[in-house]
């Protein structure tokens, strides 16, 4: 159980959140995002937050009591099992505890309960999988160390960002940078679309006639009416 003050600079996370993961994970060169097994239980929540990862066993939540004294305010929970699991870990007796931390939302890489509840309160969960099947609080685990999330590294204080595209990891100390070119890359998507309004074809923008012409594709006139 490690306790940490590991934090992100908390501009950089509140245009990460804003700008959402697909703006960010382009601007980051397209590294960080996670398979797309994670999804969230409704549409339309969008968050981001400083990582605080359990390491649990499959089918076993203890760790997640254990961790919740570890979170506060603009924390999201990141949780991932030794061997793959789609038990469900994670409820509203949770969340609920959780929100009066002020806990952002969870990402977890198993799978969740009391999907309707969560909903109601406004609770952002990804999760792998729903499920009622229970859990014992039997065997010890860890909490604030390096975990893999679906195929991507997360370390305790990175920045997790999460919406209807997915859940992407920020490092934490390429926050800031990150943020910057987010904010550099929705001004460039701006220029274009209004471009696009006006009736310009990406085709002339992107300069693809040129790159169709090299790969050999030709244009031919069909004058069957």
């Amino acid at each position: 159980m490690v306790r940490t003050r590991k934090r992100p600079d908390e501009d950089a996370v509140a245009e990460l959140q804003r700008l959402g993961v697909a703006t960010v994970h382009e601007a980051m060169g397209r590294r960080g995002l996670t398979e797309p097994v994670l999804r969230p239980i409704y549409p339309g929540a969008r968050i981001a937050g400083r990582a605080v990862t359990v390491l649990s066993q499959p089918g076993d939540n203890l760790m997640i009591h254990a961790c919740i004294e570890q979170c506060g305010p603009g924390d999201v929970l990141v949780v991932t099992t030794t061997s793959p699991s789609v038990d469900g870990m994670f409820g509203e007796l949770f969340a609920t505890q959780l929100a009066a931390r002020g806990v952002r939302g969870l990402v977890i890489e198993a799978g969740v309960r009391d999907v309707a509840d969560l909903t109601e309160m406004g609770f952002p969960v990804w999760s792998k999988a729903v499920s009622a099947q229970g859990t014992v609080k039997a065997t010890p685990g860890s909490v604030n160390v390096p975990v893999v999330l679906a195929g991507v590294r997360v370390e305790p204080g990175d920045v997790i960002v999460a919406d209807d595209d997915g859940v992407l990891c920020v490092p934490r100390l390429e926050a800031p940078e990150v943020a910057a070119k987010a904010k550099e890359r929705e001004a460039n998507e701006q220029a274009k679309r209004e471009q696009f309004r006006a009736g310009v074809l990406g085709l002339d923008i992107y300069g693809m006639r040129e790159k169709l012409e090299r790969l050999g594709v030709t244009y031919v006139d069909d004058d069957e009416e």
